[in-house]
């Protein structure tokens, strides 16, 4: 599997008006159908995982480019689109509630594609895991409410799934990709776009928090009331800075300011405990393991044994901003021009009306010369 990334959005409120929907899925069915013939499933999914290739398929179905809610309807719209037509392609999940159903959906796709039980349970625990992962590993304030899960008739998956920050009125859009990489925790990014890098982000799929996640395995495996007693020692404290001036013999102390969780259900504990995760994978994607259990005991973890968490944001691209000046990194224009060539050749064979096709061209030019996407 490969994680390609995620771009974070402007929350946009409202609906899109039937019409729009209407059409858009009908030029979607056109261009889906067009890549499938010629370049296969495989690059379908590979192309979905793409943000840049799926914020300009957004935008040539018509939506704004920059707005939260192209995730949201241009999966649903896919979703329709791949169930009516036989592409060997169809979607679980969705928006809110249509998230909650992923599982059972999954359950039918296996049965449509004739998949075996092994492939269906694998592909069930798939979906999970992104979903524990960008909800619980990386927190940067971004809970998750849309899920959509691609599946192919030979079992390879791509998600598309977003989370909301209410604060500042922002969603970040997390892609993943089921090829190459049989990882799900240590850096399965292979891009992630976002307008806002935000300066503190427990970020426990990070390589240099690799020791930090050992030790939060080895403390959960470990007699669970030292444990229990450690956290609420430092939890005594409104903050960790106190508590981190006392430790003198401490160094390189970098969470400053951090709060210890003080809600804790302590019984996790002891249930971890009966378990015995044997990586933190396990660890991850134990029912009952949130947050608020993961922050603690990466805090244990580095202010206690001394081995650093993560806590930067895990960016490596900007979207809407800066990346056209190389901050935080430069625009692989290789791959944006190799995006929008695809779309543009399947615009052109598309068998649709004269003005149809023109206006998605338009949108696609418009959205190719986004004065944020030319280098300077």
């Amino acid at each position: 599997m490969k994680r390609t990334g995620f771009t974070i959005l402007p929350l946009h409120g409202g609906h899109a008006p039937r019409w729009l929907i209407s059409r858009m899925e009908n030029l979607s069915k056109k261009i889906i159908w067009l890549i499938v013939d010629e370049h296969g499933t495989r690059e379908f999914l590979r192309r979905i995982s793409n943000p840049y290739w799926f914020q300009a398929l957004g935008c040539v179905l018509g939506f704004d480019w920059h707005s939260s809610g192209l995730t949201t309807v241009v999966t649903g719209v896919l979703k329709r689109a791949l169930s009516s037509e036989s592409y060997e392609i169809m979607v679980a999940g969705g928006k809110g509630k249509a998230s909650l159903r992923t599982q059972s959906e999954i359950d039918k796709i296996g049965e449509r594609f004739s998949l075996s039980s092994s492939n269906v349970e694998r592909l069930k625990y798939s979906s999970k895991v992104c979903a524990k992962v960008d909800n619980v590993a990386i927190q940067a304030g971004y809970p998750l409410y849309h899920h959509a899960f691609f599946i192919t008739e030979e079992g390879e998956w791509s998600v598309v799934q977003q989370g909301m920050n209410a604060q500042d009125r922002t969603a970040r859009r997390y892609h993943w990709l089921s090829e190459n990489l049989g990882d799900f925790i240590v850096e399965p990014h292979e891009a992630i776009v976002g307008d806002v890098k935000r300066p503190s982000v427990l970020n426990m799929t990070a390589r240099e928090a690799e020791e930090n996640r050992k030790i939060c395995v080895d403390l959960v495996k470990s007699a669970p009331n030292n444990l229990i007693s450690s956290i609420k020692r430092i939890g005594a404290f409104s903050t960790l800075d106190p508590w981190i001036q006392d430790q003198g013999s401490i160094k390189n102390i970098k969470v400053e300011g951090f709060s210890m969780p003080n809600k804790l259900n302590w019984a996790i504990f002891k249930r971890l405990y009966d378990f015995q995760p044997k990586d933190y994978e396990e660890l991850l994607n134990f029912k009952g393991v949130g947050p608020s259990i993961v922050k603690a005991l990466a805090l244990i973890s580095e202010l206690v044994y001394g081995k650093e968490a993560s806590w930067r944001d895990p960016v490596k691209y900007s979207f809407a901003f800066g990346g056209k000046d190389g901050v935080p990194r430069p625009i692989e224009r290789r791959e944006m021009d190799k995006s929008i060539t695809i779309l543009y050749n399947a615009i052109e064979q598309a068998q649709i009306g004269r003005k149809e096709k023109l206006q998605a061209i338009k949108r696609l030019q418009r959205f190719a010369t986004v004065e944020n996407y030319i280098s300077p």
